[in-house]
């Protein structure tokens, strides 16, 4: 039978020891092989090597499993023909800004008194100064998001004199709640969290939002900056795994580009990120226009469908 095995995180092995194989059903002795790795019983490996077929969330994150997957990059990089990348989609129903019930106010055909009106509600709701671009992280608060990043980022980036609000939505580690619920008290008007999960709190700050920021350690593919493209909302993201697929720069490519991208983990690269796009957003029709085009990208289900569909297809007429 043909199969397609897809990998979403490759650092879940699964992995046990010989001594539990009686958990397996039966399998023949003679092909014990397969399910080995390194001297274990391996579910992870025994996928990759068995299956016809090899996909991933993004072709970035595909990159990076071949240099970093705990121990499987051998086995990756030996599999790698049969491999591709194939980016997640997102609902173009529940994230619609011309229909999304959540919102203060709907996307008709004023794209700028869109953005205008939801971000005028979010002001209210934090007490932010007007007429400053608002940079938003959505997310869990947590090191593989890097959300340790966010208190100094801030708290730099004003202490620089950055002409902004910063925003934060989601829960974590206890320590960055601390840090954050004291960056509030610290520069009111200018920096806020809800710490919490709130779906529609979530819509209302991609569409009244200027930027989102995504500086992760790892995102095999990454949802939300596609959810701020369909809200107009520009990404600020680290270009790793799926993030470095969908967005690329766009002072690198000027024609093409969705938002800024950094390469490297650090504070310096994500505070130099978020300088860019503060000075990017100064010219406001350069900005109108950024906006325009990422509100045109195609981030729905039928493109991911399409291609598993010529996967399935291809499968159907060749042997592995």
């Amino acid at each position: 039978t043909p199969t397609v095995f897809t990998i979403h995180n490759g650092q879940y092995h699964g992995a046990f020891d010989w001594r539990h194989r009686r958990l397996l059903p039966s399998f023949d002795p003679a092909r014990g092989g397969l399910l080995d790795w390194d001297g274990l019983i391996n579910p992870l490996a025994t996928g990759i090597k068995c299956c016809w077929r090899l996909t991933t969330v993004s072709n970035g994150y595909l990159d990076e499993l071949m240099k970093f997957s705990g121990g499987l990059e051998h086995l990756i990089r030996q599999e790698a023909p049969k491999a591709r990348g194939i980016i997640n989609g997102i609902d173009l129903q529940v994230w619609n800004p011309r229909k999304d019930s959540f919102l203060a106010h709907r996307l008709g055909r004023d794209l700028s008194a869109f953005k205008r009106k939801n971000k005028a509600a979010l002001r209210e709701r934090f007490h932010f100064e007007e007429e400053q671009p608002v940079v938003t992280f959505i997310g869990r608060l947590v090191g593989e998001k890097g959300a340790d990043l966010l208190p100094e980022l801030f708290s730099t980036l004003l202490q620089r004199g950055a002409e902004a609000c910063f925003l934060v939505l989601g829960t974590g580690e206890p320590w960055i709640h601390e840090e954050l619920k004291r960056l509030t008290k610290r520069h009111p008007g200018r920096v806020d969290a809800a710490l919490e999960y709130n779906e529609q709190l979530a819509h209302r700050l991609y569409a009244g939002s200027d930027f989102l920021l995504m500086p992760s350690r790892v995102e095999p593919c990454g949802l939300n900056q596609m959810y701020a493209c369909r809200y107009a909302t520009v990404p600020i993201v680290r270009s790793i795994g799926g993030l470095k697929d969908t967005i690329p720069d766009v002072e690198q490519d000027p024609e093409n580009g969705l938002g800024f991208a950094f390469e490297d983990f650090s504070f310096s690269a994500a505070c130099k990120a978020v300088e860019r796009a503060l000075q990017f957003a100064r010219d406001g029709e350069a900005l109108e226009n950024l906006r325009r085009r990422i509100l045109k990208a195609d981030f729905s289900w039928d493109r991911s469908a399409r291609e598993y569909r010529s996967l399935y297809r291809e499968l159907l007429t060749q042997r592995p």
